[in-house]
């Protein structure tokens, strides 16, 4: 008698819905999943819920082209309740819209019903709001975290921390079983608890344990500590299975930029010498100041290292209108061209961390930097600048993937970073063959987890098989129900 749910035994596909929030490290990874869930390795049908329009235009063209170049991932569009951003004067604008969402989680109710899922995927953003409104539907809830395991680990220690600090001003937190985070590592909103993040970021620690299991962008050798201590319940006792997945193959979609924006920089970038480009990126999320986008400048130019720059002055892409001119300093594009290359339009990083050109990444530690970065064997000179990425920060030291300043200031804190100590830094980790062995160490290791067979290969074949067993048993008991 077969135990599918056809006649000929053929195992159903699960159809499993991802719920991402807002910005670009957030819907870069679901994208990810996505492409992979769907692919003829795993079989799945995959539903993206998509709300419109979004927070910033890179990420309105990822999704335009995510749809376009995978009929396969369908669109669920997801709208939400109505919402008064005055409520929340001054707040991040990627914050709003998490807020937005949580708001109109009630909603989901109708729509996931309707799309006959097998299991629902949501952002970490959201999981406390989401996770009840799947269990009233009988439906498994799977968290996807979009940060390092390590910030998982804090996320879940985070709220027992508190109600044990009773209220007192947040310090280094040891995290059980997996090492301190210094209280300078801690997010800056987490140490004001009236603050809109951590607000949503308590909440959602206190509901984790209550999801059916955490997808985490990362891979066993790379954070062995924290995916041990989740695992083995020295974090929280009986905390759902973590499922190491990365890291997440990267998808490339060509209309995701324009064409000759493409073309210059990495036309560019395949006329120089192998290893000879310092690639700088701080990610699409938040914007530098001004003085100390001029120090950088300074600090490029007298590293004497040709460069790619990807240059960000406001929070939201579609706010950005200043020349770069303005921005650098008159004379500086002319005093360093045909060595350094400028750019403020959004970059298909993976794509550039694939060069042969590219000795080094100046990055601020964002999750898909790190983990694309390490795919590639590319050394990391660690600059975070807010929210978890110090505490990412810590994973590229503690892998061998890159080094850290952390002498170097982020957002929120007294300094400047001067050009001349940039240029010193840059000119040493350039010429340091350990860090660039270390770094291609990590990226073998990387290799060698999402290969057929590796802990992460079988790890999302282990969820997607969860998903496929829960699809056989519904199309049993409804085979069972029409034949009665």
């Amino acid at each position: 008698m077969p135990t599918s749910g056809d006649a000929s035994g053929a195992l159903p596909h699960p159809h499993v819905v991802l719920l991402p929030s807002a910005g670009m490290g957030h819907l870069v990874p679901f994208s990810r999943l996505a492409v992979s869930l769907s692919s003829s390795d795993h079989g799945c049908g995959v539903s993206v819920a998509t709300v419109l329009p979004t927070v910033s235009s890179a990420e309105s063209a990822h999704l335009e082209a995510l749809f376009s170049a995978c009929p396969a991932v369908r669109r669920l569009d997801f709208h939400l309740a109505r919402f008064d951003a005055s409520e929340l004067p001054g707040a991040d604008p990627f914050f709003l819209r998490f807020e937005a969402m949580r708001r109109s989680a009630p909603l989901l109710g109708p729509l996931l019903a309707g799309a006959g899922a097998s299991a629902l995927v949501t952002d970490i953003a959201l999981a406390s709001v989401v996770i009840p409104v799947a269990k009233e539907l009988g439906l498994p809830c799977y968290v996807l975290f979009t940060a390092s395991t390590a910030m998982l680990s804090l996320c879940v220690h985070f709220p027992a921390y508190l109600d044990a600090n009773a209220g007192g001003p947040v310090g280094d937190v040891d995290v059980p079983g997996v090492y301190r985070i210094s209280k300078a590592s801690i997010p800056q909103a987490l140490h004001h608890p009236e603050h809109l993040f951590t607000r949503q970021f308590v909440a959602n620690g206190r509901e984790l344990a209550k999801a059916d299991g955490l997808l985490v962008n990362s891979f066993d050798e790379f954070e062995p500590e924290a995916i041990a201590a989740l695992r083995d319940g020295s974090v929280v006792a009986g905390f759902p299975t973590v499922f190491s997945v990365g890291p997440l193959a990267p998808v490339s979609f060509s209309a995701s930029e324009p064409a000759e924006n493409q073309a210059d920089y990495m036309q560019w970038l395949a006329a120089q010498p192998a290893r000879s480009v310092v690639y700088v990126s701080f990610g699409s999320r938040k914007a530098i100041s001004k003085d100390q986008l001029r120090e950088l400048a300074v600090g490029l130019e007298a590293s004497g290292h040709r460069f790619l720059w990807v240059v960000k002055s406001t929070v939201v892409d579609r706010d950005d209108e200043a020349e770069l001119s303005e921005l650098l300093g008159e004379g500086f594009l002319e005093l360093v061209q045909g060595r350094g290359m400028v750019t403020k339009g959004w970059v298909e990083q993976e794509e550039v961390l694939k060069q042969e050109s590219i000795g080094l990444f100046i990055s601020h530690c964002g999750w898909n930097s790190v983990t694309e970065a390490a795919a590639n064997g590319l050394p990391v000179l660690a600059w975070p600048r807010f929210g978890d990425q110090r505490v990412n920060a810590g994973v590229v030291a503690r892998s061998g993937l890159g080094v850290w300043e952390e002498r170097w200031s982020w957002e929120g804190e007294e300094g400047m970073v001067s050009g001349e100590s940039i240029a010193e830094k840059v000119k040493a980790v350039m010429a340091d063959e350990t860090v660039r062995n270390k770094a291609v160490s990590v990226q073998d290791a990387a290799a060698k987890a999402v290969a057929d067979g590796g802990t992460s290969y079988r790890s999302l074949a282990q969820f997607v098989q969860r998903c496929r067993d829960l699809s056989v048993s519904k199309a049993t008991f409804r085979r069972s129900v029409n034949t009665e």
